[in-house]
């Protein structure tokens, strides 16, 4: 049942193909025929009572024109696949061309990745042939989230400043870029209790990394933040790399850090997912994604 189905669609297409080339041809010639009387037939349309409109032919060189793209056509199916299962005279197909290219680049590159692997994190970093390579691995694989730059966005984080939410050692970058992440800020409003409370939790939030806040707020806000928010926190409020929860004493903030927006974040949490690249990139690729990386910081981070 396979085979027919396969061997229908084949023969379908081939069909289609070869009837669209030969449709286009008699079309043209139909087009191309001229009146023994020289004047055409008219389209039924008149305007002004006695302007009419012709079916002339079109003009000799445009007819040709297209005969030649047909030839064309039918050449190219002859050598190339387009009919179907037919694979074409020359036997082109464009996974093998891939195939080939891929070997090539890898008998090309193989060795330098290898070369780089074996070498320290911080070192690779220090290389500017790796750093380099590791900058074209950036741009196809992570700028789309962290920008060219990696200066990052709202929800994207910056990866050239100092703070990192799962750590900045070569260990944990390597492990964020290969296995990806999962963070979560659950919505604690219910929690925390009225809209005014969760207010006060946001100003004393505010206060932690020095902004401008409410200290009579703030000061109401404490004992709910130490007894629902240090969990994941800390009681300084200096986050935890292990759950990936940010620092909130520095003035980085991933989702905006105004009263309005700290207030959304603990009214509906936030999830942030960075996907796992193990799969799309070789070990020795992440190596030098990740060296790349750590030197955009200018080390290991905190």
């Amino acid at each position: 049942m396979a085979d027919f189905t396969s061997d229908f669609w084949s023969i379908y297409i081939a069909v289609i193909a070869l009837a669209s080339v030969v449709g286009c041809g008699v079309f043209l010639k139909i087009q191309s025929v001229r009146r023994v009387d020289g004047q055409a037939e008219t389209t039924g349309h008149t305007w002004d009572g006695d302007l009419t409109e012709r079916n002339n032919p079109l003009p000799a060189w445009w007819i040709w024109m297209f005969y030649l793209t047909i030839v064309f056509s039918i050449v190219y199916l002859a050598l190339y696949p387009g009919l179907g299962s037919f694979s074409g005279l020359l036997g082109w197909s464009s996974k093998q061309e891939f195939d080939d290219e891929v070997k090539a680049a890898q008998a090309k590159y193989g060795p330098l990745y290898e070369r780089y692997l074996k070498m320290d994190l911080a070192m690779v970093a220090a290389d500017p042939q790796a750093r380099g390579m590791g900058q074209r691995l950036f741009l196809n694989h992570c700028a789309q989230c962290h920008g060219s730059d990696a200066g990052g966005s709202r929800g994207f984080p910056s990866l050239r400043d100092q703070d990192w939410l799962y750590g900045a050692d070569p260990a944990s970058i390597k492990a964020s870029i290969a296995e990806g992440r999962n963070g979560i800020m659950p919505a604690l409003a219910a929690a925390i209790g009225t809209t005014e409370d969760v207010k006060d939790v946001t100003h004393y939030v505010l206060s932690l990394s020095g902004r401008t806040h409410d200290e009579p707020r703030a000061q109401r806000g404490k004992p709910k933040f130490d007894t629902i928010c240090a969990a994941c926190h800390g009681a300084d409020g200096k986050g935890n790399p292990q759950l990936g929860a940010p620092d909130l004493t520095d003035k980085i903030w991933l989702h905006g850090g105004s009263e309005v927006a700290i207030i959304d974040t603990i009214t509906k949490g936030r999830t942030g997912v960075m996907p796992a690249h193990k799969e799309l990139l070789e070990d020795a690729k992440v190596h030098l994604l990740a060296a790349y990386v750590l030197g955009l910081s200018g080390g290991t981070g905190k």
